[in-house]
């Protein structure tokens, strides 16, 4: 099995400077490329002289993570990607056991590996944690990180399971199911295109894995802080969008129920003098209401919909009903 680790680089020379060289001593038996969506610092110049064997693509303008990786893996020969953050730890047996699951699980078309925290080490990490799910009306949630609670790792998580995400910060996926998936869904730009990317590989009869034993260390926030609005905005619209396109069952219903969830939160960023927070979730919303139409056709588009959630609303089980721990689930 020939695996390629590709690291979406923008405008990141301090973190590949950090990042880099565990990922060269602990993949020996992968080819490295740095992906770089039209950087202004001096990433390129760094790569060129201090790691000479790594594959540098151009992309020739900064389309986010989706498009970003999108036009970079057309021009990588390997049967699996390891779509890897760039402020990312390795750790020296990440990749052996993820590929002994793809070899013994030929269903099997995405992995994620354990994802602690790189400033917290004993601790879970925000994206992705122990593998992700998503409730009936489309937020996310992981084992280890429900919202912003995150689990110390006491083991509880060491083992393989079935998950519905992958997290983008390390994911790795089969080159022939990421073409018949056509990719992720450029219109997303950045945040939540991979669940979008899974949702879409369930609902064909894929399976997607946590391998445990495979554990890496994530910054996460480097490229756009939670603080920042915009991720907000990012993260409210794509997943409506995501829920729109792949859900199955009524799905005005679903959307209804997300718009008044989603006006409670935005009452809660009001209340927490976070005005910006507030209009970027009513941009989210506005922002896909204009593009309604279009994702409708996409839905059409997807004619086996599988059922996607065991759990009908984590913002009730976490904010109403405390439950701040998967195992409480």
């Amino acid at each position: 099995m020939k695996l390629a680790i590709i690291i979406l680089n923008w405008n990141g020379k301090k973190l590949l400077e950090q990042f880099l060289p565990s990922v060269i001593q602990h993949s020996k038996d992968a080819d490295i490329y740095v992906a770089d969506n039209a950087s202004t610092d001096d990433s390129i110049v760094f790569i060129k002289s201090n790691y000479p064997s790594i594959t540098i693509i151009q992309n020739k303008e900064n389309g986010g993570y989706a498009k970003g990786y999108n036009d970079a893996l057309k021009s990588v020969k390997a049967d699996v990607f390891c779509l890897l953050n760039s402020d990312v730890e390795v750790t020296s047996n990440w990749l052996n056991p993820i590929i002994k699951t793809f070899n013994n699980d030929k269903n099997t078309a995405i992995i994620q590996p354990k994802i602690l925290d790189y400033n917290k080490k004993d601790y879970f990490e925000y994206a992705g944690a122990a593998g992700g799910f998503i409730d009936k009306y489309g937020y996310p949630y992981c084992r280890g990180r429900i919202f912003n609670t995150l689990e110390q790792d006491q083991g509880q998580y060491n083992d393989t399971i079935e998950i519905f995400w992958s997290t983008g910060a390390c994911l790795f996926i089969k080159n022939d199911i990421f073409k018949r998936l056509n990719g992720f869904d450029e219109y997303f730009f950045a945040h939540m295109e991979e669940i979008d990317l899974c949702w879409r590989a369930k609902n064909l009869g894929y399976s997607i894995k946590y391998v445990g034993a495979s554990e890496i260390y994530h910054v996460g926030g480097a490229t756009l802080k939670k603080s920042n609005p915009k991720k907000t905005f990012l993260n409210f619209r794509n997943s409506l969008i995501a829920l729109t396109k792949n859900a199955n069952g009524f799905i005005l219903g679903k959307i209804f129920v997300r718009l008044i969830l989603d006006g409670i939160v935005s009452l809660k960023f009001l209340l927490e003098f976070k005005p910006k927070h507030t209009l970027a979730i009513l941009k989210a919303h506005f922002s896909y209401y204009y593009h309604l139409k279009h994702i409708l056709t996409q839905r059409q588009s997807i004619k086996n919909k599988i059922k996607y959630y065991t759990r009908t609303s984590i913002v009730l089980d976490y904010f109403v009903n405390r439950k701040t721990k998967y195992k409480s689930l």
